[in-house]
């Protein structure tokens, strides 16, 4: 009984629409309505800029680190660690259905990166941290926001099944499982990204401003030549 109760209050903490709060309280838009129509950070960061964008992502993993963390609440689960870290899944996958599915927001919400990072920062850091490696390292490249959650998501089980060897099945299933729930939640991402036509998001614009400025004093050169 108290697990049950727990798995639901994880999914009323998943439930809060950051970002549609956001946007109604201090903007009085729906984030739904505009840019890609996704309420998530990504979306937030374009249409709101970037204070906002961050701050949503930021609430958006502690959803998930404040779900896991619920278990703490049931101590007979402590003294055997793979039933402690079973619980904090099963609180952490409420926490994502809540995302995707709001209680508080007409059942529309985001894809859940966020929350799913704040889970994995929440059970195991240094797995999370080298998912955000590969985030960081995707998304300084491209610019493509929904690529580098793809790859880093992608990353996630083989750090768990073959880099760190975790032996907890459950975590093991959980891992490819979140590897495809994001591929699946991005399909039409996948699809832009394969027709060329994905948005980037507006960072390191003076990088792409100089890598042009020398690639049109190349041009300009060869021309001369």
């Amino acid at each position: 009984m108290n697990e049950l109760l727990l798995v639901v209050l994880a999914y009323l903490i998943g439930s809060i629409p950051t970002s549609v709060w956001v946007s109604n309280h201090f903007f009085n838009i729906d984030i739904r309505d505009f840019g890609s129509g996704n309420p998530g950070a990504t979306n937030t960061y374009r249409v709101l800029g970037s204070l906002w964008g961050t701050f949503v992502m930021a609430v958006d993993m502690l959803k998930g680190i404040a779900a896991v963390k619920l278990a703490l609440l049931l101590p007979e689960y402590a003294d055997n660690e793979v039933n402690f870290q079973n619980l904090q899944l099963g609180l952490g996958f409420a926490a994502v259905v809540g995302h995707i599915f709001p209680i508080w927001a007409d059942f529309r919400g985001g894809k859940g990166v966020a929350t799913l990072f704040g889970i994995v920062l929440g059970i195991s850091p240094w797995t999370a941290l080298s998912c955000v490696g590969i985030f960081a390292l995707v998304l300084y490249l491209t610019r493509f926001v929904s690529l580098s959650s793809i790859l880093a998501s992608v990353a996630f089980p083989v750090f768990i099944l073959v880099i760190f060897n975790v032996n907890n099945p459950t975590y093991r299933v959980f891992a490819i499982a979140v590897a495809l729930m994001v591929l699946l939640t991005h399909q039409k991402n996948i699809g832009r990204l394969l027709k060329g036509n994905e948005s980037k998001v507006p960072i390191l614009k003076n990088r792409d401003r100089r890598r042009q400025r020398r690639k049109n004093a190349s041009l300009h050169q060869q021309d001369q030549g």
